[in-house]
């Protein structure tokens, strides 16, 4: 047993669950790849003003959950606890935005960091899949950026995954919505912190999920009553075009998510299978943030959603992903010239594209065989002195139990022709 273990709220991935993670986060990045998004990565760690300035410094992220060091020479850096700071300042550190095809559009995937109490759900350290549309204000990007998050969940075979959809306006609205939310709050019996968010950002108050808060805000102001004409008119469209990609939506006037940068559009994917946890992913509009960090005015729009979660979704409704087999065929070796022999027809069977592996360590055959079938692999090669002197290797079906001599030299063709049939794992 190790003295060590993974840190509290953390977890290590590892087979055979870690290939239900990878096809999680396939399944997400591939509808943004056909939709012309690009791969970005950026460091685990970044200037801790580039959070406190985009994220915003009333946020629970950046006042409570923010990993935050200081190195030798003395600068001040945080874990990244979100990804939309971090690739938008990589996108405008890179001038990606003056190459002139807007909008510049970037996927991303990798792992987040936030300091919260662990539970069902919620990590210390979790997996998620971001895009960002960098530089367009048009609702028809909102729709797409949304239909594509929708579609990976479809894809996976989810069920329960629900939409909810609001818009928190512009800077032309929404300042005579927040002096009405913040006159209607500063009457309310709240605590301290609270009533300094008021001050601060009063849409946050609407996102605080604590019962105490929740039913004071019944009668709240809401920000669709106070919506200008260019939004509301903005807003509807997003609505339309999702109807017409046949997606279920539900209108929330009270959802603001948990960052500052957000305007206009904002959405958030939930399922009632993650305990008490419900978020999937979400995003939103963030026309200022360019702004914010120093850039110029880019209007963008983004997302991101969570590996974990979805994970923990599909277990909540039962779904096993159809993954592709870890190893399909399994060689057996009886002797130290069939190793040899069947080392090379192994790595010539990799080179074909064929999933192959070997039992090392100079198994007897009973327990090579046991590794054969624990393998999951479909076929099993097996090979002694005898069959060799006579230039050929065993094929057995590990499925039927069938076994067969088949020529050294035909062997990968052989192989590469049986898993190529329909029906065969890559039918």
């Amino acid at each position: 047993m190790s003295t060590f273990s993974a840190p509290k709220g953390t977890y290590d991935l590892l087979p055979p669950d870690s290939a239900t993670y990878l096809a999680v986060r396939e399944a997400m990045a591939a509808p943004l790849r056909r939709a012309g998004y690009g791969y970005a990565e950026t460091p685990g760690f970044e200037n801790v003003e580039l959070f406190s300035r985009g994220v915003g410094e009333s946020t629970d992220i950046v006042t409570k959950e923010m990993y935050t060091l200081t190195t030798k020479g003395g600068d001040h850096l945080a874990l990244r606890p979100e990804g939309t700071a971090s690739v938008l300042r990589a996108a405008l550190q890179a001038h990606l935005h003056r190459a002139g095809n807007l909008p510049v559009k970037l996927w991303y995937s990798g792992s987040f960091y936030r300091y919260e109490r662990p539970q069902a759900g919620r990590y210390r350290h979790f997996s998620q899949v971001g895009a960002e549309a960098i530089g367009a204000e048009d609702p028809a990007l909102d729709a797409e950026l949304i239909i594509l998050a929708a579609d990976s969940y479809r894809a996976l075979g989810l069920t329960g995954v629900r939409l909810l959809l609001n818009s928190l306006g512009d800077r032309e609205c929404r300042p005579a919505y927040r002096a009405a939310l913040q006159e209607f709050l500063r009457a309310l019996d709240l605590d301290e912190d609270t009533r300094a968010r008021i001050e601060i950002n009063p849409l946050r108050v609407l996102d605080d999920k604590r019962e105490s808060v929740q039913r004071q805000l019944t009668g709240a102001p809401m920000m669709r009553d106070h919506l200008c004409q260019a939004c509301k008119e903005y807003h509807e469209r997003v609505r339309e075009l999702l109807r017409a990609a046949d997606i279920a939506f539900e209108d929330d006037p009270k959802l603001v998510r948990g960052l500052d940068y957000y305007t206009r559009t904002t959405f958030e994917f939930v399922h009632g299978g993650l305990g008490s946890q419900s978020a999937l992913g979400g995003g939103g509009r963030y026309d200022g943030l360019s702004e914010m960090i120093g850039g110029p005015a880019l209007p963008s729009v983004g997302w991101g959603l969570g590996v974990d979660r979805t994970v923990l979704a599909l277990r909540s409704e039962g779904i096993e992903l159809d993954l592709p087999a870890a190893t399909e065929v399994f060689a057996v070796p009886l002797g130290e010239e069939a190793a040899r022999t069947l080392f090379s027809v192994v790595t010539g069977l990799r080179r074909s594209g064929i999933a192959a592996d070997l039992a090392y360590g100079g198994k007897g055959l009973k327990a090579a065989m046991k590794a054969a079938n624990r393998s999951g692999a479909r076929y099993a090669l097996v090979a002694g002195e005898r069959d060799l002197a006579e230039g050929v290797i065993q094929l057995k079906d590990l499925g039927s139990g069938e076994q067969r001599p088949v020529p050294v030299e035909a062997l990968v063709t052989e192989v590469t022709g049986l898993l190529a049939r329909p029906g065969t794992p890559n039918g």
